[in-house]
């Protein structure tokens, strides 16, 4: 809020109001011919009278001074306060829903830490045109942690660690729990939301897959592959933006896209891409490209509803190798897709907070929806923690 200039409103109202122009014309001589008496008596000397003009004058312009300063201040008290203090950012304390990452960085040194424990169950696959089929239960059970570090106010920098260990009906379970592939991100925020203002907080990032889980040469073992064997690199546009509804409660609103490109994966022996024994070739994973699309009710301060709403879809995937012949000479060569996917997700949560730093979320996410890909549910708990 701009403070008033007293000096400047009493010289706008001696220039706009005219009392400098009255006094020259209040002794102006009569101009009419044909007055000479008149005009000779106007000439005539006649006691000073400027003293009670300058006065009344003076009372005047300070009395519509102080007129004009009692209705601004009325005025300003009239006001609506500002919109930082009529929309609270403190009214909500929000974890973040269970998939969407946040457009936000934190400040400078400090450290976001977020641990998820998971449980994808595998019921089905969804067939290439839609239909639901069977397929052997399965239970993986995971962790994945976000380590982020923020190296500035908008740039932030950190690690994805991810531990697996895996079930099968109708296979052996996994050797052991095991490391997955790790995930490098780098994010720069670009834009910061106000409150009242109509531009979201926009960060773009980069992650970098490093293929450090198994994903061939497991013999007898399927689930022991925990990786893609692929370097992946992903640019990301992350959004967020948030909405005050007339109950005064938040309503936050994430919008993110995600491409993930992949590159080429040498295979040997049974792997995660459905070869067994003896293969040797190679696989080219199909880009993936994601829409996530979030929204947050702040039911109170601690408690939050959160939904995720997800599209993915995944270029097909090539195969090429060969198996050796009985005389152990290379077989020919064999090339299989496939084929392109999609898959439609939802992923509802409960956050809680006890405090503006630390809060914990319980949510599951399930595929409706989809083509060419599996049918799983995943409930998950994550503590979120920024220190």
């Amino acid at each position: 809020m701009t403070t008033p200039n007293p000096t400047r409103r009493i010289r706008d109202l001696a220039a706009s109001d005219g009392f400098g122009s009255l006094a020259a014309t209040a002794h102006k001589p009569n101009p009419l011919p044909g007055c000479a008496v008149a005009d000779a008596w106007l000439r005539r000397p006649r006691p000073a009278r400027q003293r009670p003009v300058s006065k009344l004058r003076r009372v005047a312009v300070v009395g519509i001074f102080l007129l004009l300063f009692a209705a601004h201040a009325r005025a300003d008290e009239a006001q609506p306060a500002p919109c930082a203090e009529r929309h609270p950012m403190t009214d909500a304390w929000f974890t973040g829903p269970m998939l969407a990452n946040t457009a936000a960085t934190a400040p400078r040194g400090h450290v976001l830490m977020e641990p998820y424990i998971y449980d994808v169950v595998t019921q089905g696959n969804y067939a290439a045109t839609g239909k639901h089929q069977s397929a052997p239960h399965q239970n993986t059970w995971g962790s994945l942690t976000y380590l982020i570090y923020a190296l500035t106010d908008k740039v932030g920098i950190g690690f994805i660690p991810t531990f697996d260990y895996s079930t099968m009906t109708g296979a052996p379970s996994s050797a052991g729990p095991g490391p997955g592939d790790l995930i490098a991100q780098l994010q720069r925020r670009v834009t910061q939301f106000q409150p009242c203002g109509w531009m979201p907080t926009i960060s773009l990032a980069v992650q970098q897959t490093l293929p450090t889980g198994r994903y061939d040469r497991l013999g007898s073992r399927p689930t022991d592959g925990f990786g893609g064997g692929a370097y992946v690199t992903t640019p990301e546009f992350l959004s967020q933006m948030y909405f005050w509804l007339p109950n005064h409660r938040i309503l936050r609103l994430r919008f993110n896209v995600t491409d993930a490109i992949s590159g080429t994966v040498p295979l040997e022996g049974a792997s995660v891409y459905g070869t067994t024994a003896g293969f040797h070739g190679n696989a080219r994973p199909g880009s993936s490209f994601y829409v996530d699309t979030s929204l947050e009710y702040s039911a109170t301060r601690s408690w939050v509803l959160a939904l995720d709403a997800t599209y993915r879809n995944t270029g097909n995937t090539r195969v090429t190798g060969s198996y050796p012949l009985s005389t152990g000479a290379p077989g020919p060569t064999a090339q299989t897709n496939s084929g392109w996917s999609d898959e439609v997700g939802l992923a509802p949560a409960v956050e809680y907070s006890w405090k503006p730093w630390i809060g914990v979320l319980l949510g599951v996410r399930l595929f409706p929806a989809g083509r060419n890909t599996q049918d799983s549910i995943t409930p998950a708990i994550a503590v979120n923690i920024v220190h």
